[in-house]
């Protein structure tokens, strides 16, 4: 007997929106691997700081190619270097100032001026992409970025010194924009595959650190920590940010990679034993409920039919 079919049935996601969906998944994921970072450099004893970031970067460099060789084979991973062109030049920079910078920014100031400075890329990536590209910003997004800066400065201000450094401070603000014009330039060439320019940002933060470092011996366990500090802390990491960030606007690829600034200190506590202040397990509360609503409402959003000037998002172009 046939069944009737119903008389109302509720819209299906579009297949942009899920893309856009798959791409919030990935950059999570990303921002997921990246808060990996303080727990394992816990465990690594190098002394030199540069030493740790010429492993860290030839492991992640390894790991890319290797992923790319299995996905697009010899023939496509060439291909792929060929063609990113200036977009992937300009995007491998940043990310080798952004992963290399943050180590130099430590001898100077304090990781908890680091970590305001960082809530704010998100801010700048949005502003970026308007002014230069015109990709309009919804208010909800412009909220959620507030709310998670503010939730940032409480998380770190037992840490917070008067003591102001203009060459740390700088570094910090020049790690920000590196990162936030990475996530532009990701979005706005949505053509070009920018995993090979990762790869090869990391290959430039292997030859800095190897001009910096005093030694590039490292021990046994020294260097099976490397391995996956470089290999899954940051080149998974790349690999999952690189693919999901093509996808969704600038600003929601930035906020959604405050998740790292959230889970790091997490992972930390669980792994070390250091536990966090309780203005880090306030603020780390505003955060995660900000991301977590903002999430929720951006998802709702992509489940309902697009309306021509209702998302206020520009199409990659």
């Amino acid at each position: 007997m046939a069944h009737a079919a119903p008389q109302h049935e509720m819209p299906s996601a579009t297949p942009a929106a899920r893309e856009e969906r798959i791409g919030f998944l990935l950059v999570f994921l990303a921002a997921l691997c990246w808060s990996l970072g303080g727990v394992i450099a816990r465990f690594i004893e190098a002394d030199d700081p540069f030493t740790s970031i010429f492993w860290r970067s030839i492991w992640a460099a390894a790991f890319l190619l290797m992923y790319m060789l299995w996905r697009d084979g010899l023939r496509g991973t060439l291909q792929l270097f060929g063609a990113m062109g200036l977009p992937g030049l300009a995007v491998a920079c940043c990310f080798a100032i952004a992963t290399s910078t943050f180590v130099i920014a430590l001898s100077y100031t304090t990781v908890a001026n680091i970590l305001l400075m960082q809530a704010g890329a998100p801010l700048i990536a949005a502003l970026l992409s308007f002014l230069l590209f015109g990709e309009r910003i919804s208010s909800i997004t412009w909220l959620a970025i507030a709310v998670v800066i503010a939730g940032v400065a409480v998380m770190v201000s037992d840490s917070l010194t008067g003591n102001m450094s203009i060459v740390g401070d700088g570094l910090a603000i020049l790690i920000v924009f590196a990162f936030s014009v990475a996530t532009v330039l990701t979005r706005r060439f949505a053509h070009v595959r920018m995993t090979p320019a990762m790869c090869l940002g990391t290959v430039f933060a292997a030859v800095f650190a190897a001009s910096q470092a005093s030694t590039l011996a490292a021990s046994g366990s020294d260097m099976a920590f490397l391995f996956v500090f470089g290999a899954v802390n940051l080149g998974l990491g790349l690999a999952f940010f690189a693919t999901g960030a093509r996808v969704i606007p600038a600003a929601y690829a930035a906020l959604l990679a405050t998740f790292e600034t959230l889970f790091g200190p997490v992972w930390v506590w669980l792994v070390h034993g250091e536990v966090p202040s309780s203005r880090t397990l306030i603020g780390g509360a505003i955060v995660f409920a900000a991301l977590i609503i903002y999430i929720g409402i951006e998802f709702r959003r992509m489940s309902r039919p697009a309306r021509p000037g209702v998302s206020g998002i520009a199409a990659p172009h």
